[in-house]
């Protein structure tokens, strides 16, 4: 089975999809681009994630021609192919449905950096303009508000968050819609103060080596 490994890790993140809250139903999909064959696993369309297994992972070309499997794909593969054709950067997409997300991409607002946490996207998240789902519109316009970023708010539908392998790429997705939230809320009592440019400039830095460095057993 081609990408095993990779259609088995994205089953387990589908689930974790409707685990943490980020969706509900059968609502979002996940995708995850392997460099060396030039080929990407995306989840199908309209599945449970509860029932999907490794083998209901479609595998696509980046013409967007099915490879292997034998369901049908993602109504957004527009959304994720464009993004393995032009960010190099991005090698797993999580697109989500997650609440306070959706409530700031609904009223066409861009999540600030009311917290530090923002900088796990950029310096700011945008919202991107509307297009009916599973466009090529709706990938062009989504493309462009995550310009530099690694994630963007999809206007009166949700969430996509990228990164370098999809562990990272779905951190993104929670620490964004953590982060909408309390914007949301903060929004509800006062003036949220939101932290500067050269700040958040700072905390994209130090996020680049936050974390834990595996080291070999013989060293």
């Amino acid at each position: 089975m081609l990408l095993e490994n990779v259609r088995k890790e994205i089953v387990s993140y589908s689930r974790k999809l409707i685990e943490s809250g980020l969706t509900v139903g059968t609502g979002g999909n996940i995708s995850v681009f392997d460099p060396d064959s030039g080929l990407f696993a995306l989840t199908p369309s309209g599945m449970d994630y509860f029932d999907m297994e490794a083998s209901d992972i479609v595998v696509l070309d980046l013409q967007g021609r099915v490879v292997e499997g034998c369901r049908k794909p993602s109504s957004e593969l527009e959304l994720h192919r464009i993004f393995y054709e032009k960010r190099p950067d991005i090698r797993a997409l999580v697109h989500a449905h997650s609440t306070y997300c959706t409530v700031l991409a609904t009223n066409r607002m861009d999540l600030p950096a009311s917290s530090y946490l923002v900088a796990f996207a950029g310096k700011n998240v945008r919202c991107g303009g509307y297009a009916s789902f599973g466009t090529r519109e709706l990938a062009e316009l989504t493309f462009q508000a995550m310009e530099d970023r690694q994630a963007a708010l999809m206007a009166n539908h949700g969430l996509i968050a990228g990164g370098p392998d999809l562990m990272r790429a779905f951190d993104v997705a929670q620490q964004i819609e953590f982060c909408a939230k309390v914007y949301v809320k903060a929004l509800s009592i006062g003036k949220p103060v939101i932290l500067s440019d050269q700040e958040m400039e700072s905390m994209a830095t130090r996020f680049g080596s936050y974390g834990q460095t595996v080291k070999k057993e013989d060293e």
